[in-house]
């Protein structure tokens, strides 16, 4: 029988990491051993989680990004597969049983489920529950019938022990570890898999300061590893350098389309009514299919969904603003050494 431990970097998370050590420690089928990462924490996280009969290892220092608090954790595992849980999710109660089905193929070394927010209070958090909705009932299963997941989820993807370990670990060269492992292992021939029936509940930010942050965090890395990875996609991985460039392009040209209302308006003299209307059905034909089918599939109610969609356009603004801000850093500046690039990691929420 395959056999699986989860381990949880925590650093500071004494408030949401009962609600993750529940979650983890009530599965259909039980973790083998759940591992907490004390990173440093100056609250109570280590109480916490002794409180709930776990493994604890606590680090001298921190270690300055979720990779490294990972690896630190690593070194302790025993069993044939891992499963990295943020300490700010929440597994549903099958998604190991499920999680575990695509490993029966000896080419798969990643596997994630699908991500959803756990929580709607606040502009930020309604915007990224859209983004979930659309990204993991359109892009991603699109991306696993062409066998080429652009990134399994660092919230809650599982991994073979061995061949992470003869990776060297979680990747520390980028800042978003997820990715970079993901275009890896396809660049030698392996396999990313997106199980869409296992659910995780992700704590997004709450505020403008932290989704700035985690954008910010997130389009850097995804430069990183274009700038790193491109050259061995072209020769191994084709197929999911394909998707790739089509995100870099909708990065590109997103300024032009969210100005393109303004344009025909004012430069090319077009009726405000009709323009506007040609942009906003253009827009809803295109996100409204997916949202609705993932609402049906996750049972979300439909007044939901069309009560956050107005967020999501925050949301886009923050992402185009950092996306551009990455790609002019990491490809342009970095290679010209006039930057060192985003190397701090920082969390996306207090």
């Amino acid at each position: 029988m395959t056999t699986i431990s989860a381990i949880v970097p925590a650093h500071n998370e004494e408030q949401g990491l009962g609600d993750t050590l529940e979650s983890l420690l009530s599965q259909t089928h039980p973790f083998d051993e759940v591992i907490v990462v004390d990173d440093h924490s100056t609250d109570r996280t280590r109480q916490v989680a002794l409180s709930y009969g776990v493994t604890v290892f606590t680090a001298e220092t921190n270690q300055g990004s979720k990779a490294r608090a990972q690896n630190y954790g690593l070194r302790y595992v025993w069993t044939d597969l891992v499963l990295p849980v943020d300490a700010d999710t929440v597994l549903a109660r099958d998604y190991v049983e499920l999680i575990l089905e695509p490993f029966e193929n000896p080419r798969v070394a990643v596997a994630a489920g699908c991500v959803l927010t756990r929580f709607e209070d606040t502009a930020p958090e309604r915007g990224r529950s859209i983004e979930y909705l659309f990204g993991f009932h359109f892009q991603r299963p699109i991306q696993n019938a062409a066998n080429s997941p652009v990134v399994c989820s660092g919230c809650c993807s599982a991994f073979r022990t061995r061949e992470l370990r003869e990776f060297g670990g979680f990747p520390e060269r980028t800042v978003v570890e997820d990715m970079d492992y993901t275009w890896s292992k396809q660049e030698e021939g392996r396999r990313a898999v997106y199980v869409g029936d296992a659910v995780a509940q992700a704590a997004d930010p709450s505020t403008l300061t932290y989704l700035r942050k985690q954008v910010w965090r997130w389009m850097a890395g995804f430069f990183q590893n274009v700038r790193i990875h491109t050259l061995h996609l072209a020769r191994h991985k084709p197929l999911l350098l394909l998707w790739i460039l089509i995100a870099v392009w909708d990065i590109v040209t997103a300024p032009l389309w969210y100005a393109m209302p303004f344009l025909l308006i004012f430069v090319w003299n077009q009726g405000v009514m009709m323009t506007m209307l040609w942009w906003m059905g253009f827009e809803l034909l295109l996100l409204t299919p997916p949202l609705f089918y993932g609402a049906h599939r996750r049972k979300i109610p439909y007044r939901v969904v069309m009560r956050n969609f107005p967020y999501v356009y925050l949301n886009k603004v923050v992402n185009t603003y950092y996306a551009w801000k990455a790609l002019l850093v990491e490809l342009v500046l970095v290679p010209l050494r006039l930057s060192k690039g985003l190397v701090t990691y920082e969390k996306g929420r207090a």
